[in-house]
């Protein structure tokens, strides 16, 4: 279901989004700015506002083998960070987000805004820690955590594909036994006095390190 705004909808794009929207069964609904402005909470709202089920998250839907790069993201709790990483992984060209634990809500209002579109372009999947080290180990991948604990730096190994990046929650960051299942742990430099980066600010630079050793040099 969609709603759009009336002095909007000549414009081509919002035009092909009805279109489409009725021609696959959808119901495409003619509205004003003001009830725009009532359904997305915001005083200048788009001309478009969509309705659409949640995507499928099980972890059973994520294939490895279509992406060099994947994220894990463990506890992650702000919906800020959650739709900059991914927006991030769609920048990399990374597969999906796989969500561990009690995480924020991917679909929230907050989450969906702040992924700037990036939702619909990655794979997302939710599960429990026990779950996801039993499907990591059924097949091939690499899990690599970041942690102010490890003594490697993050340039300095040779990253496998499918690269897994595992980043702990905001505040507290890896649980110690989470830390003993990577197969790599890394740090980035700190040379301010801040003791740590942000979740989503530290998995950005762990994926561009990750692409940058694929790309042709």
């Amino acid at each position: 279901m969609i709603f759009f705004a009336k002095d909007g909808a000549e414009h081509p794009l919002a035009k092909r989004l009805v279109d489409q929207v009725e021609a696959g069964g959808g119901e495409a609904i003619e509205t004003d700015r003001d009830i725009l402005s009532k359904l997305s909470g915001k005083d200048n709202p788009q001309t478009v506002i969509g309705v659409y089920r949640e995507f499928d998250t099980s972890l059973d839907r994520i294939d490895r083998a279509t992406a060099d790069i994947w994220i894990v993201a463990q506890s992650l709790r702000d919906p800020g960070n959650l739709g900059t990483i991914l927006r991030t992984g769609d920048a990399v060209g990374a597969g999906g987000l796989i969500l561990v634990d009690d995480c924020v809500d991917p679909f929230s209002v907050e989450s969906v805004r702040a992924t700037m579109g990036a939702l619909f372009t990655q794979r997302i999947a939710t599960t429990r820690w026990p779950e996801f080290l039993a499907w990591l180990r059924g097949g091939p991948g690499q899990l690599v955590g970041t942690s102010l604990k490890a003594t490697q730096d993050y340039q300095a190994p040779r990253y496998a594909a499918p690269t897994f990046i595992l980043v702990g929650n905001e505040a507290q960051g890896l649980p110690t036994d989470y830390e003993t299942e990577c197969d790599l742990l890394v740090r980035m430099p700190m040379l301010g006095r801040a003791d740590s980066l942000n979740a989503a600010v530290a998995t950005a630079v762990m994926a561009y390190e990750v692409l940058n050793q694929r790309r042709p040099k």
